[in-house]
């Protein structure tokens, strides 16, 4: 009996999509609704829809989970990096990495401050610390590290470099709830930390935003810049935002965060099986998790050797996208090359380099909390039969 050549062949080559419907590249894993419809009825009958009863117990309990003696909700990572720098008093220079989601920037930006990007390291895709020592001048106040993917930032190394220059150290921590660096929670390091709790993030409260801190000082200034700057007595103390977080949401994020180590241990363990079985494919590298710390796995990124591989990252992104497979090549452009920071844009397609070949290679494949072990291995098998015919595809000229 022949067998039919076309279930073998990968959708960009006329072949059955390995999946009928779209797998999108995350979910919120969301707590049984069961655990909410009494609160939330409770909610909407004490009128008492904002800043009250249920976000004074996220924030204890984050507190707690954390270990870190502050945590302030408020309305997004965004608006908690805008109001830490804001609290800070910050002038001048920020240094922040390149390859990050570029929210990071925009709140440097919002506070009339100029971000000066640096490379990242290869392997981690975190910070890179050389870089930052040789980007600091007289004019700078302060670096932000970023938890890229939920990897955590060389925290001993910034610390050293801040302490050594009298900087502050800001981290965004969008995607690091959860995250252990040398068996600690991520949260309590620098001067503070920022986190997202928008839906495609572990901890999620729908929309919202954590900022973390030791800091007796900045955490109250959050708790008024959270509020226009104002504490009660209608007499602002500084320019702050509307950025408080509402009952709901906090009610979604005490139960998310309830479910919290089980999906990291989860999407740690979907990982492991990714790498199994990418592992046997040429050219594809892995984000390098250093030795004793832990990644939430907000995202898994691939790394394309095209070379070895095959194939572009960007020929197997569009032959995934054709397998019904949602992928994303984060973060593509880097921020020192979008549009809005045209203005500072340094010369030279040489800047960056560890920066520009992760952002042009990288490739983040579908993960989140309640994927099925099935699914991530049709996942790999939709990879695997797209390389084996990588010179087929390469043929195809309008491919």
């Amino acid at each position: 009996m022949i067998k039919n050549k076309k279930l073998t062949l990968p959708a960009l080559l006329g072949g059955k999509p390995e999946f009928s419907t779209p797998i999108p590249i995350t979910l919120p894993t969301i707590p049984p609704v069961g655990l909410f419809r009494k609160r939330y009825e409770q909610i909407l009958k004490s009128r008492m829809i904002t800043n009250s009863k249920y976000v004074h117990e996220f924030e204890q309990k984050v507190s707690k989970y954390i270990g870190v003696k502050h945590v302030v909700a408020n309305s997004s990572c965004t608006s908690g990096l805008m109001l830490i720098m804001k609290g800070l008093g910050l002038r001048g220079e920020v240094i922040l990495p390149s390859f990050t989601f570029h929210a990071t920037a925009h709140a440097v930006v919002w506070n009339n401050l100029k971000p000066v990007f640096v490379d990242c390291d290869l392997e981690t895709y975190t910070i890179d610390p050389a870089a930052v020592e040789k980007a600091i001048t007289p004019a700078t106040s302060a670096i932000i590290g970023v938890h890229i993917f939920g990897n955590p930032c060389p925290v001993n190394d910034l610390q050293k470099i801040a302490s050594k220059n009298s900087l502050r150290l800001i981290y965004d921590a969008a995607h690091g709830f959860g995250t252990k660096f040398h068996g600690k929670n991520v949260g309590g390091f620098g001067d503070a930390e920022s986190f997202s709790l928008s839906p495609t993030k572990l901890l999620t409260a729908g929309e919202g935003g954590i900022v973390a801190t030791n800091n007796d000082e900045i955490a109250g200034k959050i708790r008024i810049g959270r509020n226009y700057g104002d504490s009660g007595d209608y007499d602002p103390a500084f320019s702050g935002l509307s950025a408080r977080m509402n009952e709901f949401n906090a009610l979604l994020g005490i139960e998310s965060l309830n479910m919290l180590e089980k999906n990291v241990v989860r999407r740690n363990k979907m990982v492991k099986l990714y790498i199994k079985l990418l592992s046997k494919l040429p050219g594809i590298g892995f984000q390098n998790i250093l030795e004793g710390n832990r990644s939430s796995y907000k995202d898994f990124s691939v790394l394309i050797d095209e070379k070895t591989f095959g194939l572009s990252r960007d020929v197997l992104y569009r032959a995934l996208l054709a397998e019904n497979i949602v992928v994303k090549k984060y973060f593509d452009p880097p921020v020192h090359k979008i549009s809005a920071f045209s203005a500072i844009r340094k010369d030279g397609e040489n800047m960056f380099p560890n920066t520009m070949k992760i952002s042009q290679n990288s490739l983040s494949l579908p993960l989140y909390s309640h994927i099925e072990e099935k699914i991530v291995i049709k996942i790999c098998k939709a990879v695997s039969r797209i390389h084996d015919n990588c010179q087929e595809i390469k043929r195809r000229k309008n491919i």
